[in-house]
């Protein structure tokens, strides 16, 4: 889940940010922070208490409703997806020279194989704990090397002089937007992880994969504002890039290349496993599940369709920045929907859900709904 996150859009959407909003960044961080661990321990203990799917549950709350959400969430994870692969490919290209569209094929190809290959489950989850060493070392590495002003980001996190909706949207939607709040979830159930007695590792789970995430965020961000306190401006094409340039000269581009490479691999792999998750129960008949005979057809499918849209636009850090922000329109739908189904018998049995996660879900929902009519509003 965290490494989902962690992706080439979570890396451009904190770069770009911090360099428009300097230190004020810190305040919409931290709700973000907040409204991540309401929202995965809503979601993750709903669908492992069940032992089902997002979107069966969807559809038991009200028939039909899990088709819209399968829709929702495996659209967004499309869009994300796009950034993802243009995203590896734009590492590719900070690393070898080679064009970020020629790259984020050679990205697409290697997800696949990783994706489609026996055990791909067991690959999949290696591959991204490795990846997300290397991400956390560099990012360790790049702010031992500069000079950060905590004292003006811990000031500013607490009483910013400027709030922006848009950057609170973006970046929950890029953290535990559309198909990344039910990677982790999806992942323990495909794991054999079912029923109330797995509350602990549930817990444990999404507090881990929120507070990983939440750390790299916040590094990355006090790498940015070490930057951009002294005046220097991020090159608009590749914001996060110009952060490691500018800290660690040339060594550190080429590090950054290996960061964003490996968080565009990451997402990726997330996504497409998360995405198309919610594509078993649209194709199977009377609730009789199919899903394994057209996995590996949907996950090609899935990963090329990315890549040929992201090689006929280009432009990866904008796309970066606007999935975040179409993911996050996502969230209180989908968590809505599962709230819903926390207080439903049939669906979570003599299961109680705490209230006091009920009531701060609700509260997530009209927030976030909140936010993104204000985003919309302010967009067009």
């Amino acid at each position: 889940m965290a490494m989902a996150a962690v992706g080439p859009g979570f890396l451009t959407q904190t770069a770009t940010f911090t360099g428009q909003m300097g230190a004020n960044f810190g305040f919409a961080i931290l709700i973000c922070i907040v409204v991540d661990i309401i929202v995965q321990m809503n979601i993750w203990r709903i669908i492992v208490v069940s032992g089902k799917r997002a979107q069966v549950i969807a559809n038991e709350v009200f028939p039909g409703l899990g088709y819209v959400l399968s829709f929702l969430v495996a659209l967004g994870g499309l869009f994300f997806n796009i950034g993802n692969v243009g995203g590896a490919g734009l590492g590719l290209n900070v690393l070898f020279g080679i064009s970020p569209e020629n790259g984020a094929v050679i990205a697409a190809a290697l997800a696949i194989i990783v994706l489609v290959v026996k055990n791909a489950l067991t690959v999949m989850d290696r591959t991204v704990q490795i990846l997300a060493v290397v991400k956390v070392a560099i990012l360790v590495y790049i702010i031992s090397v500069m000079a950060v002003p905590y004292q003006t980001a811990v000031i500013h996190s607490f009483m910013p002089t400027q709030i922006n909706f848009y950057s609170i949207v973006t970046i929950v939607g890029g953290t535990v937007g559309g198909y990344i709040s039910f990677s982790g979830g999806h992942r323990l159930i495909e794991g054999g992880l079912k029923g109330k007695e797995n509350i602990k590792y549930i817990n444990e789970g999404s507090l881990t994969g929120i507070g990983i995430a939440s750390l790299i965020r916040i590094m990355l961000f006090l790498a940015g504002l070490a930057v951009v306190t002294t005046g220097y401006k991020l090159d608009p094409t590749n914001p996060a890039a110009s952060i490691f340039k500018y800290a660690a000269g040339n060594f550190g581009y080429k590090f950054f290349g290996i960061l964003l490479f490996a968080a565009g691999m990451t997402s990726t792999l997330g996504s497409t496993f998360t995405s198309t998750s919610f594509l078993d129960y649209a194709i199977s008949t009377k609730g009789q599940n199919k899903y394994l005979k057209y996995r590996s057809w949907l996950i090609v499918a899935f990963i090329v369709i990315s890549t040929v849209i992201f090689y006929s636009i280009g432009s990866p850090a904008k796309v970066l920045v606007v999935v975040g922000a179409l993911n996050g329109f996502v969230l209180p739908i989908a968590l809505a929907i599962l709230l819903a189904a926390a207080v439903k018998r049939k669906i979570v049995g003599d299961y109680k859900h705490p209230k006091t996660l009920i009531y701060l879900g609700w509260l997530v929902v009209a927030f976030m709904a909140f936010a993104s009519i204000e985003t919309f509003i302010n967009l067009f």
